[in-house]
């Protein structure tokens, strides 16, 4: 029989610290144990969580349904060719671990990724990105559970439907695919992507007169994050609050008539991403507290659970500075984390 719990605590689940419980609670360790779990308890998918690291999740309330906290480990090389290698890991592994062990393994491609907390399962949900480099660039397939045909199918990069901050499983996949393991195809020769902020300052300072290796990049990303970002063992947070918007040339055009130095990056159709950050900072709220929930001192994109914040407290502050950057700037924030409920 499956050990499920019942009223268990979820806050060592959840890095923003926030209190709630789950009316039931099951560690998954295998995958097998899914058609357990559908077979053997009241399931329903539109009432079960399955949960990663609880790094982009904010517990709004009580979760009155079943958690399933996805622990499955494992990592196995399941193609080398033409300098690629694939390696293919399950749901559970911690997504800072995996990286450095394929950079121990003499491969690249992750190591812009380096320090994001959550899980291997979590990074195709959100597309996790960092430093220029999003995850999708190097998955070659998701293996996942469908809870509607109860089988397990292989989903293509393609068919994840991947774009920025998003995928098919925060869209038309959700409630329906459970990730259980994830496919990288990853390089055997480095080649560095350093063109996104201070980092190829802080790799030249790694690595000296040498050429930079994945490790090196690893370092830099590790060290830039840590000076900026609170770790969310010592205080809570779930990185990133809000996206960085993209917007219009024209607006862009209209903010710099108004602003100087506004940060961008050039995307598809015309059309730019701008700093969220940058916006949070110039309307001055580093610091700015609601209930235990307050703005970063060091990064206005991160709130951080500074004194036992609740749910409201999160919510208010949230809702405060959208209003105070749509005020100054006219531009609309869109928060990263998933809001339960």
């Amino acid at each position: 029989m499956l050990n499920i719990q019942t009223n268990h605590d979820l806050l060592p689940y959840n890095t923003f610290g926030l209190r709630a419980r789950a009316a039931r609670f099951f560690e998954l360790t295998d995958i097998n144990q899914i058609l357990e779990l559908i077979t053997q308890v009241d399931f329903s998918s539109e009432t079960t969580l399955f949960l990663g690291g609880g790094s982009n999740i904010l517990f709004m309330e009580d979760y009155d349904g079943l958690v399933v906290h996805m622990v499955n480990k494992g990592i196995q090389e399941v193609e080398r060719s033409n300098g690629k290698v694939v390696l293919e890991a399950q749901a559970g592994e911690i997504w800072h671990d995996f990286v450095i062990k394929t950079i121990s393994m003499g491969l690249s491609g992750l190591e812009n990724l380096s320090l994001i907390p959550g899980t291997v399962g979590a990074a195709p949900v959100q597309n996790i990105g960092a430093y220029g480099i999003e995850v999708k660039d190097f998955i070659r397939y998701v293996n996942c559970f469908d809870l509607l045909t109860h089988e397990f199918v292989q989903l293509s990069k393609a068919e994840c439907a991947f774009a920025y901050r998003d995928s098919v499983f925060k869209q038309a996949g959700k409630n329906r695919y459970v990730i259980v393991s994830v496919a990288f195809e990853l390089n055997t020769q480095f080649t560095p992507y350093l063109q996104y902020g201070d980092l190829a300052k802080y790799v030249a300072a790694e690595c000296g007169e040498r050429e930079p290796n994945a490790k090196d990049v690893s370092n830099a990303v590790c060290k830039i994050r840590q000076s900026k970002l609170p770790d969310p063992k010592e205080v809570g947070n779930v990185g990133s609050f809000y996206k960085n918007p993209i917007i219009p040339a024209t607006k862009l055009r209209e903010l710099e008539e108004k602003f100087e130095n506004v940060p961008y990056y050039l995307q598809e159709e015309g059309k730019v991403k701008i700093a969220a950050g940058w916006l949070i900072d110039q309307c001055g709220l580093k610091g700015k507290q609601i209930g235990g929930a307050a703005v970063h001192e060091k990064q206005a994109l991160v709130i951080i659970n500074k004194n036992q914040a609740t749910a409201a407290d999160v919510r208010g502050l949230s809702n405060f500075i959208c209003a105070d950057v749509w005020m100054k700037f006219g531009v609309s924030l869109e928060t990263e984390p998933l809001w339960l409920p």
